[in-house]
């Protein structure tokens, strides 16, 4: 049995419909990102994975509660898309383009200012330009060592409104891809093992109605890998079957063919009470959301970002 932490992870999880790579594509991986030698490599398509949201963003992910009292109900989150960050092998110039909500933009010369400069209003970002085969130098030879490794940002976008005024994941996406096409078009195995995406996860209602439950206020903060480079490791622990959550049809997603992306690090915000933390799995929520939590910080402190919402869940204020 699945306790209501687990239950909330495992339905929030997205299993996204996977196409298999051609053979002759898998021989010009980039053996960096894909050091291990497949037969049959397994990706898919952005546009895939927001399909994913879909529902979720329309009519809420139904996640199943267990009571103390013994009853059982359902909790309904609505997804948001918190921050995004994609890297890919596509080796353009170094010419950083930076596009506001309100259509402006700037150019910018560093990779590392990309990467650690996230206090501006809701941004817009892509890597822009022809050819990185021009100049030289030790900035741009260390520039280029980046590259290497994270791969070339393609786009950003980080949401800094407040939750009331944010519109919901599937809705924002469908909204950025018109103005870059690659968040429906990139493929899994063309993105750097830097690319993520953290999605806010806001309560609506549950079923039956009737009753206030403090700690059914929670708000959650999922972060995801987006590239396929971690396809073959086990970020989640898979080995309890979902019996509580057989009864959500939105977790009998596992039933059929894809790749899960469950959440590698995780935050929480107006978490209250023990509906979270079932006291029979002998503290293993806690330690699971501890060890979640950590990883997360460390990711954004890897990547030198300020990720808006996290400091927010954890009660960090910035100047």
């Amino acid at each position: 049995m699945q306790s209501n932490l687990e239950c909330f992870l495992d339905c929030t999880t997205p299993l996204v419909p996977s196409q298999f790579l051609p053979q002759a594509e898998i021989r010009s991986l980039n053996r960096l990102w894909h050091p291990w030698e497949r037969e049959n490599v397994e990706f898919f398509t952005l546009g895939d994975l927001w399909n994913c949201y879909d529902e979720w963003s329309a009519y809420g992910a139904g996640v199943p509660i267990n009571l103390e009292n013994g009853e059982t109900l359902v909790q309904y989150f609505v997804p948001y898309l918190s921050a995004i960050q994609i890297f890919t092998s596509s080796s353009n110039s170094p010419t950083f383009r930076e596009e506001t909500e309100l259509g402006e933009c700037e150019t910018r010369d560093s990779l590392s200012d990309w990467c650690s400069d996230e206090s501006e209003s809701e941004k817009l970002s892509r890597w822009d330009g022809c050819s990185s085969e021009d100049g030289g130098g030790s900035e741009q030879d260390t520039l280029w060592h980046l590259n290497d490794r994270l791969g070339y940002p393609y786009f950003q976008y980080f949401e800094r409104s407040t939750p009331y005024a944010r519109i919901p994941l599937m809705d924002k996406v469908a909204g950025l891809a018109r103005r870059h096409s690659g968040l429906m078009s990139l493929r899994s195995v063309d993105l750097s093992p830097a690319s993520w995406m953290a999605v806010a996860w806001y309560p609506i209602y549950h079923i039956p109605m009737g009753r206030t439950i403090k700690d059914l206020s929670t708000c959650f903060l999922t972060y995801h890998t987006l590239s396929s480079s971690f396809q073959d490791m086990d970020i989640e622990d898979e080995n309890d079957s979902s019996a509580s959550c057989n009864s959500s049809s939105r977790c009998k997603q596992k039933e059929r063919e894809g790749i899960s992306l469950p959440p590698f690090g995780l935050a929480t915000y107006k978490m209250q009470g023990d509906v979270w933390v079932s006291a029979w799995k002998n503290g293993q929520d806690h330690e699971r959301l501890i060890s979640l939590f950590s990883v997360a910080d460390s990711w954004l402190k890897q990547l030198r970002v300020q990720h808006h919402d996290f400091n927010y869940f954890t009660g960090i204020r910035r100047g």
